[in-house]
Order: C-alpha cells, then sequence, then structure tokens
C-alpha cells in the first residue's frame, strides 16, 4: 500500500513537473503592442514662454527617445543664422538645444520638429510638436494655411518650404536671393499642405520653395519655386495655393571649345533660340549649321574646312556681345554616318526616324524606294529636323504589313558634301486589334487652344493633340497601357507648356490632370467624359 501511494505522489509529481517544463517553453508575449507616441512631460523653460532670455531648452518625456531627420524635419521660424546644438545623439528621456544664435528682441520663435521624435522602441512618431516661446511679452498668435503643387508634374516632391518676408521699408523683390525668411514652415514628406503659425499681423511676401541647397535662398539654377502674386495681409482666412516651378534662367554663354575637325561645342544657360551666334575668321563670318546636343545645354557649331590657328565665336546679347577664341588643333573629323533610331516593329502612330552623325542639307527622294511585301511601290514624305539631326519618314501604315526601305547611294547629303552608301532596312506592323483606342469629352473647357496630353507612369508623352475648339478628342491605336491625361491652357498659343517667372512675376500655364488612371487594352475602346476644374 505504501509502494503504491508513493507511485500515485511519484506521478503526480513528474506530470506536474512535464506541464511546468512545457509551460517554460512558451513564448512570454510581454503584453500588447506600444501604438503610442511618447509624450512631453515638462519643458524648461516652459513651452510658450515669453520674455525668452535662456540659451538651452530642454524637452523632457515620459520614455526613451530618439530623434530622426532632424536635419530635414526640425523647422525654425524665424530661421536661425547658426543651426542649434541638438543633444544627445542617442536614445534619450530629454532632448537639449542649444541656442548658437543671438535672438531678435520682440520676436515669436517656433520649433517644429516635424516627424522627428519618435520613441526608441517601436518608433511610435510625436506628430508635428511644436516649441514656442517669445523673446518680448507676447506670443504672435495669427496663422495662414494653404496647399503646394507641381505646375506640370501630377505629384509634388517632399519637403517644399513655405516662407513669408515682411513687407517693410527695405523690403525688394530680390530679397529671396539674399537674405532669410521672417517666417518658414515646411511640408514635410507625406502632405501637399502647409500652416504657418505665430506669426504678427503685418504685409508679406508668400512663395514656396524646393530648396535644394538648404539655404533658405532661391537660386534659379536648381530650385523650384512658387509664389502669390500679390502681397497678403495677415489676418486672413484666404487658404493659399502655390504652384512649383523650375525657372528657365536668363540666357548666358558659358565657353566654347573644339570638340572634332570642324565642329566647335558652345556650352549655355538658359534658352538660346533667336540668339545670334557667328563664327568669324579674321572678322569675316563662316557658313555654319547648329545642332543641339541632345540632354545637355550645348549646342554644335558645325563650319566647312577652313585653314585657320585659331576662329572667334560671337556670342549676341540684346544690349552686348561675349566672344571666345577657339585654338584649332589637329583632330579627328565626323564622317557621314546615317542609323535607324526608330524600331523596327511599328506602331500606327510611329515614324520611321533615322539619325544622322553629321547634320544633312539635302535628301532626294528619287533615290529613295519602300516597298510592302508585295513588292508595291508606297508613297512617303520626309521631314528633317536639324536641331536633332533626325530625317523622319512618314507613310500610311497597313496591319499586318512588311516594308522594305532602301535609301541608294547619293539619297542623303551632308554638310561637307558626303554622300551615304546603299542603306537598307525593314519593318513590320502588328494587327489593329493589338492596340486600343480612347475618346475623352472634355467639359467645363475654359479657353481654347488646349493641348491634351496622354503620359505613362515616368510622365512621358505618349500621345498628344492641338484643339483650338474640339472638345471629343479621339486617340487611336494606342499602345495598351495605363494612362494619364493631362490639359494645357495654352495661353500664348505656341504649343507647348510654358513655366513662369518670378521677377516677372508671371505664373506657369495652367495643367489640369484627370485624376484616375485610364487603362487602355488591346482591341478596346474607351470613352472617358472629363470634366476640366483645378
Amino acid at each position: 500500500m505504501i509502494i503504491c501511494m508513493f507511485k500515485k505522489k511519484f506521478l503526480i509529481v513528474l506530470t506536474l513537473a512535464t506541464l511546468w517544463s512545457c509551460a517554460k517553453r512558451g513564448s512570454i508575449t510581454g503584453g500588447e503592442k506600444d501604438i503610442y507616441p511618447p509624450k512631453v512631460l515638462k519643458t524648461y523653460p516652459d513651452n510658450f514662454s515669453t520674455n525668452f532670455n535662456s540659451q538651452e531648452i530642454v524637452i523632457q518625456f515620459d520614455e526613451f527617445v530618439r530623434l530622426k531627420d532632424a536635419s530635414k524635419q526640425l523647422i525654425i521660424s524665424p530661421p536661425l543664422k547658426n543651426k542649434p546644438e541638438i543633444t544627445p545623439y542617442s536614445a534619450s528621456k530629454q532632448i537639449k538645444i542649444r541656442l548658437r544664435d543671438t535672438l531678435k528682441p520682440n520676436t515669436t520663435y517656433s520649433l517644429n520638429f516635424g516627424q522627428s521624435i519618435e520613441d526608441n522602441n517601436e518608433a511610435n512618431k510625436l506628430q508635428g510638436y511644436r516649441y514656442v516661446f517669445s523673446t518680448g511679452s507676447y506670443i504672435d498668435s495669427l496663422s495662414i494655411k494653404g496647399s503646394v503643387k507641381d505646375a506640370l508634374d501630377k505629384e509634388t516632391e517632399s519637403f517644399v518650404s513655405v516662407m513669408l518676408y515682411e513687407v517693410n521699408e527695405t523690403f525688394n523683390d530680390s530679397i529671396i536671393y539674399t537674405e532669410n525668411p521672417r517666417y518658414i514652415t515646411n511640408t514635410l514628406d507625406s502632405t501637399t499642405t502647409f500652416a504657418l503659425e505665430n506669426i504678427k499681423e503685418g504685409k508679406y511676401l508668400l512663395i514656396a520653395l524646393k530648396d535644394k541647397n538648404n539655404n533658405n535662398r532661391f537660386d534659379p539654377k536648381h530650385d523650384k519655386i512658387g509664389f502669390h502674386n500679390q502681397i497678403i495681409s495677415i489676418p486672413t482666412d484666404e487658404n493659399y495655393q502655390l504652384k512649383m516651378f523650375k525657372e528657365i534662367p536668363d540666357f548666358k554663354a558659358i565657353r566654347a571649345f573644339e570638340v572634332t575637325k570642324n565642329k566647335i561645342t558652345f556650352a549655355y544657360e538658359g534658352n538660346p533660340e533667336n540668339k545670334k551666334i557667328e563664327l568669324l575668321n579674321n572678322n569675316m563670318s563662316i557658313e555654319t549649321i547648329i545642332t543641339k546636343v541632345p540632354e545637355k545645354d550645348s549646342l554644335n557649331i558645325w563650319y566647312k574646312p577652313i585653314e585657320a590657328d585659331s576662329l572667334e565665336l560671337k556670342v549676341h546679347y540684346t544690349l552686348s556681345e561675349k566672344s571666345f577664341i577657339i585654338k584649332l588643333k589637329e583632330k579627328t573629323s565626323d564622317s557621314l554616318s546615317v542609323t535607324l533610331k526608330s524600331s523596327k516593329r511599328l506602331g500606327f502612330r510611329d515614324k520611321v526616324v533615322f539619325s544622322s552623325l553629321t547634320p544633312l542639307v539635302a535628301f532626294d527622294s528619287t533615290k529613295t524606294q519602300l516597298l510592302n511585301k508585295d513588292s508595291l511601290s508606297v508613297d512617303f514624305t520626309t521631314k528633317y529636323n536639324i536641331k536633332n539631326q533626325n530625317l523622319e519618314f512618314f507613310f500610311n501604315k497597313e496591319e499586318k504589313q512588311k516594308y522594305y526601305l532602301t535609301l541608294f547611294p547619293g539619297s542623303v547629303t551632308d554638310f561637307f558634301g558626303e554622300t551615304n552608301d546603299t542603306i537598307k532596312t525593314d519593318f513590320s506592323t502588328q494587327s489593329y486589334s493589338d492596340f486600343g483606342n480612347l475618346k475623352i469629352i472634355l467639359q467645363n473647357v475654359k479657353e481654347f487652344p488646349i493641348i491634351v496630353q496622354l503620359t505613362d507612369d515616368k510622365g512621358n508623352i505618349q500621345a498628344e493633340h492641338y484643339s483650338e475648339e474640339e472638345t471629343e478628342i479621339e486617340f487611336f491605336n494606342l499602345n495598351p497601357n495605363m494612362y494619364t491625361i493631362r490639359i494645357i491652357y495654352d495661353s500664348n498659343k505656341n504649343k507647348i507648356w510654358d513655366t513662369g517667372n518670378y521677377l516677372n512675376k508671371t505664373q506657369p500655364e495652367t495643367v489640369i490632370y484627370f485624376p484616375d488612371k485610364i487603362d487602355v487594352r488591346a482591341n478596346w475602346d474607351v470613352e472617358q467624359i472629363f470634366l476640366l476644374k483645378e
């Protein structure tokens, strides 16, 4: 009996031990996940202090916090000449800000931390925490709000600075190039709206800046800008919208240098259109052809062989001119070379394009032949884009057809008198059912003419139509794709979108996007109503 009871007790102990062992192998959850941002317990001096005269600010939290991207996120308004020192650099329950500037008297300052403060464990962000103080006897309490958008692109860049410049006896339009604004805020990385707070009553210039150099100055070479046309008065209830654009800088001749024999490259800034550019030899003008260097702010100046040690390139401005002396050296020359630039698989909206290494001056269609697969001649026309050195062929395309193009010797002649050898190539087309059609019905068009464009995901123009009165626009034989529709009000009727200019107080031409992408599928006809509203 004793042995039996002992066995029972042993089994009970063994069972409990086994259960305990199993329990030990389980994971401890630690309770619910922390989803709450850190809380500010205390600040020294107090937030919203007046008669502020401290050089150090301490912010204490209820848990360990860290700063993330503080250099981008922290916005101090008005801006300080010297950035404050913020410590510690590791996780801590307090943040110290040591000011390294002499503060202006009777001024309200705001330190907006954006999304830079987060707890150390779960990265829960303390959104938009602001520390505000005044060196005077009261806190300025007025505010303005609004939004920014890109004038041309559908998506607006992040971290756009919005600035107010006080209009006083020293104000002038060029202040944005040389001085800090009176007030500044930032759209951060997740929104296009802004709010400027703790502003004093007065008149201000309102601008938005994609500040590439982070120096609170407008640099037209690198920065996008948006501005309100009129000086604003605060207080105001208006909701401001600023359109961001990249200015075309004023034309400026930079340098000129010999690249190959009989070709000089001229680098510039701005727009070289309608500028007189001369190449001179002993003050005598030389015959030239000017072409564009692809994807660079440069032109190629082509000239025929000449005996000279140096040449002068003269660029004429409206009221002045600038000259470059180019020393000529032993260089190899470019030879005529014509290559196919377009695809051999032709869409019905495509054209056949050849690129020439040297500029062409003549094309002989009698020495060119275009045949279909049945060896029947096909009528065509050509156009030479001398700026881009592209020779373009246009002809009516049939579905499921093959074409054979031959440029016989002498079809093209370049600037130096060279002609081509025989060039042969072929192309093929698909079925109409491999493509889709899109009809856009426009409503509420405020003015004509307009430019209707279809773009892809990268903003590249895939199709375009210029309308002077049409409100029903049809695009046939589109490649299957997701398209974005945008409408440009072509106010100056030059058939391109024009950007703005701050000093001239001109806004960019209005662009309106259809809010959704349009799915054009093979063998589909899509009809879309587009109600235009900004």
